[in-house]
């Protein structure tokens, strides 16, 4: 599994002309599943997004978490971050995993984030548009193995 996740000031998705979720200071969180990724794969991404020290102290260095902020979370499905662009010009999605196994993986690593902090989130599987403000910009890229 992997996760882009940006710290924001703000973010929001809109689905059609609808927004769907959206959140004020926190974290965009980008997820993929790769084929033959575990359950506990999603354990340990959760574990690590949320104490993540990737938010400022008093002195200005990351010292702070999404847990020490009481921040909130806007968790999106990506299949394209398994998107492959190494060989020719159209990417392979070949090592993402099948719709219907993402799907479940998505629901447990968001109400295992539930469990935590304050969650929104996007629509699986569907076109949207998604909206923020970075803070720094502030970017990291996880991957559970």
């Amino acid at each position: 599994m992997r996760l882009l996740v940006q710290r924001v000031i703000q973010a929001k998705v809109t689905v059609g002309n609808k927004d769907v979720g959206s959140i004020g200071p926190g974290a965009l969180v980008f997820f993929g599943v790769k084929k033959e990724d575990s359950e506990s794969a999603v354990d340990y991404l959760v574990n690590k997004l949320i104490h993540l020290r990737m938010f400022t102290d008093d002195q200005g260095k990351m010292n702070l978490s999404l847990l020490d902020k009481g921040y909130a979370i806007l968790a999106v499905s990506q299949f394209t971050l398994y998107g492959d662009c190494s060989a020719g010009r159209r990417p392979s999605f070949t090592q993402s995993e099948h719709p219907a196994r993402a799907e479940k993986l998505y629901n447990r690593f968001v109400q295992k984030l539930k469990d935590e902090l304050n969650v929104e989130t996007g629509v699986f599987g569907a076109k949207m548009e998604v909206s923020l403000i970075n803070d720094g910009p502030v970017t990291f890229l996880i991957d559970s193995k």
